[in-house]
């Protein structure tokens, strides 16, 4: 390498022309800019400065047979952050960023800081007069042997996955009928993101015929041929055989290898000449200059008698500011002084110290810096230098935090994570063991957070949160750890003395969630229910506590939310029979394990039958008669209430039209709904296609959905109700008088019957209060022209003060427990009423 090429500079060699788009500028439009301006880089600006790169060479990380390729955002496959050089730096710091980073290009800054052009690996190659060397190496094995071949007829799409996976840039294609070989390189990629045609045979893209040269031949030789030709890459062959492929980048390696070796051998004289005197120190000034470490040269009273580039760069002190001055003018004030004195002392006595220390820059920034302080003896005299190497690490430092963040907290909230929460829970109970004391693990879940999310959205639910994360921890003492373990689950390890005071901390952290969240301008209640197990009575490891508190969490729930329960062994039993009915319930579902049982309804002033409800029973071979009342919450935890609504809708529907083919009327045949299958708006469209499959009219069905069905999305279940209206389906409101009764619901939505809760009917006619509530309910229903069922008769009394109140129907034992098939066809028969008016 000539000596001169050392001192060349990046504005001696780079283009001062910067091709740039905006991060959100589609990638076929990049490319064409690209292709418009002969470049293979396009750098990304958001905001008036540079974001990121894409060259031609990412072509291969792109998914061709990806639909959205066209549309794809270069934000998405850029690199980033660019990696800049000012236009006055030597092209041998140009070259060892190159090395280092293993990058291709660098975007160049002028004095100010600005873009001003842009420089390559290749620039800096055809500036270093490197003819000569080339000239000596001959091609032998520098090219690339194992080539990948493909058949002309290959489809384009398959060749990509191949250099993708192999993460080649090339690969040649062979046509056998004409007996001729081509390429395809990652810049022909280009016109696959311009033109996409995934289907296309591998020959149709192929550049053909190939430059060939003989592998005798020099690498001088091959860079001509490249040169003259303008490609990058040349066959190389041996009488007529193709031995492998050689590329450009073989070349410049080769030539960066060279250069890079040079660095590397004035850096060592560097190395030595800092060791032996002060006379060496000078000699090697020019090595210095082009260290990418900042040196800094003071004499044995400590006074700076030089510096590099490196450490103008990293200090943002000039040398004329800091020559003639002491160290100390970078002093942080973060050490003290014993620190400096034992630094000292290791430099006395090994002559040589090494470690991290935080100096202030010119500007006030604080940074962190690996120091290397080396003493040197001038070999003629008694003085003393010191040479101080550094360099800036401190986004390394930056990084490993960030690492250790993200290893150990919940990005959210900042809070530990269950990776840490394990290691702490683990040692406090070896403590605990050592120190025979105890400890309590809680589980905290948020009630409806779910639904916060749904209608706020997630980004309101993160702000939620952290806002009930900031709470937990004031509940909390000193010493005690909150962790998240995901979603809203939070988790709280404490010391405790007794019982009482895990009580105590749980009504403390009810009551902190008891006040309203101020959220986007909505007052937002979050409760939360909690379990807790105590160390040693309810586990003596992690995982047995955890899982004790987890299923008290659960139990909290079942009895209301918004509550606190500590762990009991029966509920261990309770959440093991859960589990099993969970299995038990998906088998169910799939095997047709279910069946309808009929309730009918009776009409007061006629005592006939007025319509019958279908009532849904499961019994199971191994667990016996379950309850709706535990499998229905079950369905909707598991996501599958809306299959099980479509199985109790099609079995109604198959008995309606074996019901007529018995010639039996007996009115509408009423089913429940869940508020989860009307909130889909698939419910109409459901009903429709039952009628059409049993050839049914709409007039002889009724659904019945309780007034939670309209909560969470009005609009849409209006839109429904209309629908099924249409089809002259009857709707029935059920629980009437519970919950969220709302009066205009009546007005607004098409409601043609209220059920009065039998919660209301079981303290009539001697309760002073629910008389007065049920005979409401029957005089405004009757001014709305809306039918009344009174739900739960069973007695003589209340079957009396209903009819003398003028309520229409009742339905209860007092007329009939619900009835399986056969029981029920035999009530029929009984009652013998050949028709009804429904």
């Amino acid at each position: 390498m000539p000596k001169s090429s050392r001192y060349q500079k990046v504005c001696d060699v780079f283009t001062d022309k910067v091709l740039s788009c905006t991060k959100y500028t589609q990638l076929i439009n990049a490319v064409k800019l690209m292709r418009a301006h002969n470049v293979s880089a396009i750098f990304v600006q958001e905001d008036q400065q540079i974001c990121g790169i894409w060259t031609e060479a990412d072509c291969i990380k792109l998914d061709f047979t990806s639909n959205t390729i066209q549309h794809l955002e270069i934000q998405n496959v850029m690199s980033s952050p660019v990696l800049s050089i000012s236009y006055s730096q030597l092209l041998s710091d140009a070259a060892l960023i190159f090395h280092q980073h293993n990058v291709r290009h660098l975007l160049v800054v002028d004095e100010n800081e600005l873009p001003c052009g842009v420089v390559s690996i290749t620039d800096i190659v055809r500036n270093q007069g490197l003819d000569h060397y080339l000239q000596f190496r001959p091609i032998k094995d520098q090219y690339h042997q194992n080539v990948l071949v493909v058949p002309s007829h290959c489809a384009l799409n398959e060749a990509v996955n191949m250099m993708r996976e192999r993460a080649e840039q090339f690969i040649l294609v062979y046509n056998q009928q004409q007996n001729e070989h081509g390429i395809i390189t990652a810049r022909d990629l280009l016109h696959l993101i311009v033109t996409p045609n995934n289907y296309v045979s591998c020959w149709q893209l192929a550049s053909h015929p190939l430059y060939q040269i003989h592998s005798k031949s020099s690498l001088f030789d091959a860079y001509r041929l490249m040169s003259e030709n303008n490609v990058r890459h040349l066959v190389v062959s041996e009488e007529q055989e193709i031995k492998g492929v050689l590329t450009l980048e073989h070349l410049i390696n080769e030539i960066e290898n060279a250069y890079c070796s040079e660095l590397e051998k004035v850096l060592e004289q560097r190395d030595m000449a800092l060791q032996h005197s002060q006379r060496n120190l000078f000699l090697a000034n020019k090595i210095i200059d082009a260290s990418l470490d900042g040196i800094m040269i003071t004499q044995q009273d400590g006074v700076i008698i030089q510096v590099n580039p490196a450490f103008t760069v990293l200090t943002g002190y000039k040398p004329e500011e800091v020559i003639g001055q002491h160290p100390r003018i970078l002093s942080s004030g973060k050490h003290s002084k014993s620190f400096y004195t034992q630094m000292w002392q290791s430099i006395a006595e090994k002559g040589v110290w090494q470690g991290e220390i935080c100096n202030r820059k010119k500007n006030g920034d604080v940074y962190v810096e690996w120091l290397t302080i080396i003493e040197i003896h001038e070999p003629t005299s008694d003085e003393v230098v010191y040479a101080a190497i550094f360099s800036d690490i401190t986004e390394r430092k930056n990084t490993e935090e960030k690492i250790v963040q993200l290893a150990y907290f919940d990005e959210l909230t900042g809070l530990p994570n269950r990776r840490l929460f394990n290691d702490r829970l683990s040692m406090a109970l070896a403590a605990a063991h050592r120190n025979n004391e105890m400890l309590a693990v809680m589980f905290i879940d948020l009630d409806r957070f779910k639904e916060i999310n749904d209608s706020l959205g997630h980004s309101a639910g993160d702000v939620l949160l952290k806002m009930v994360a900031k709470r937990l921890q004031g509940a909390l003492c000193e010493g005690d750890t909150l962790a998240r373990l995901g979603g809203d689950e939070f988790v709280v390890l404490c010391e405790i003395d007794d019982i009482t005071a895990v009580i105590n901390l749980a009504d403390n952290i009810l009551s902190h969630l008891n006040t309203p969240f101020q959220l986007e301008g909505f007052e937002v209640g979050a409760t939360a229910s909690i379990g807790a197990a105590v160390y040693p009575e309810d586990g003596l490891d992690s995982e047995t506590l955890l899982k004790h508190a987890d299923i008290a969490m659960y139990r909290s729930k079942a009895v209301g939310r918004n509550s606190f329960q500590l762990f009991k062994s029966s509920m261990n039993a309770r959440s093991l029979e859960r589990l099993a009915m969970n299995s038990r319930f998906q088998h169910a579902l799939e095997n047709d394990e279910f069946e309808l049982y009929f309730q009918p309804k009776q009409c007061l002033k006629t005592s006939k039958i007025k319509g019958v409800e279908a009532l849904l029973r499961w019994h199971d071979p191994a667990l016996g008669v379950i309850s709706p009342a535990q499998f229905i919450p079950l369905a909707e935890e598991l996501g599958l209430i809306v299959k099980l609504d479509l199985w109790v809708l099609n079995n109604a529907g198959a008995q309606l039209a074996l019901w007529q083919k018995l010639g039996i009327t007996a009115g509408r045949l009423a089913i429940n709904i869940s508020a989860f299958h009307l909130s889909q708006g698939k419910l109409s469209n459901s009903v429709e296609q039952m009628l059409q499959r049993y050839n049914l009219s709409g007039h002889c069905l009724e659904i019945e959905l309780t007034e939670s069905s309209f909560i969470s999305s009005f609009s849409q279940a209006k839109k429904e109700l209309q629908q099924l209206k249409e089809m002259g389906v009857n709707i029935a409101l059920d629980d009437f008088g519970t919950g969220y009764s709302a009066l205009s619901y009546l007005t607004k939505l098409p409601i043609d019957t209220l059920k009065i809760d039998a919660s209301f009917i079981a303290k009539i006619p001697d309760e002073y209060g629910n008389s007065e509530v049920v005979a409401a309910i029957v005089a405004m229903a009757n001014s709305l022209n809306l039918q009344v069922i009174a739900e739960g008769v069973e007695k003589p009394e209340q079957y009396n003060y209903l009819l003398a109140l003028g309520c229409e129907v009742i339905q209860g034992y007092y007329y009939s427990r619900p009835l399986t098939q056969r029981q029920w066809l035999a009530f029929y028969q009984l009652k013998n009423q050949p028709t009804v008016t429904s």
